[in-house]
């Protein structure tokens, strides 16, 4: 039987981090860092990798320690009230092969205590991007709705405008779909799960019921799926 990528060592680091965010404690306690949290991830990174191009061969795994699919555990404080230096949760993104150059959506893993989630989908893109977002929901409702009614996910709240943005119709059907700045579907899990030798699987199926939402919003950017 496969073994876990993830021991409960990674949800007991993170919530200590929490309790003693500053540097002194981090770089006590850095050897647990590296060992049940980032060494963990890189493998899942890695393992995930080999079947991501079942669900499409358009998007990335990089395993690489820093610059790929891992986010940094130091946190921006430049422009930030918190001063805080790390973040209390590790995460992955699965980026699209063009996401450097334009805005793409992406399969997203979000590890904390109390809070594991999947998440797929486009974080606030661009004007340019939302509006053919937008054009393609406004076009296709059918669409939109089919990709994303499924069956445990939920849909993203998308940060949405208190009002129906400019030059669509405020009877649209999709009329509070529309009003969203963000687009996506997630996926609630909990530290057994993660904790589980199956996670990856259920991670990877979970990525794969999301396909047609990512795939409509990568046809909307006129990006490869």
């Amino acid at each position: 039987m496969a073994e876990a990528h993830f021991g409960q060592e990674i949800f007991q680091f993170l919530a200590e981090l929490k309790v003693n965010n500053d540097r002194e404690w981090f770089q006590n306690n850095k050897d647990r860092y590296e060992q049940h949290v980032k060494a963990p991830l890189l493998e899942f990174i890695a393992e995930f990798g080999e079947v991501l191009p079942i669900i499409s061969s358009h998007f990335v795994a990089d395993a690489r320690g820093n610059g790929g699919s891992m986010f940094r555990i130091y946190r921006d404080v430049r422009f930030a009230k918190d001063k805080s230096p790390y973040k209390t949760h590790a995460a992955v993104q699965f980026r699209h092969e063009q996401a450097k150059s334009v805005h793409a959506p992406g399969f997203y893993l979000h590890l904390e205590p109390g809070n594991v989630a999947a998440g797929c989908g486009i974080w606030k893109p661009d004007a340019p991007s939302l509006s053919k977002i937008r054009d393609a929901i406004a076009a296709n409702p059918v669409g939109w709705t089919q990709a994303t009614e499924i069956d445990s996910m939920t849909t993203m709240d998308g940060d949405p405008l208190k009002r129906p943005p400019k030059g669509y119709d405020p009877d649209h059907p999709l009329i509070d779909v529309l009003k969203n700045r963000s687009f996506g579907l997630w996926a609630q899990f909990d530290e057994k799960d993660a904790t589980a030798p199956d996670f990856l699987e259920r991670y990877h199926a979970t990525c794969l019921k999301a396909a047609p939402m990512t795939a409509f919003i990568c046809r909307a950017l006129g990006v490869e799926f």
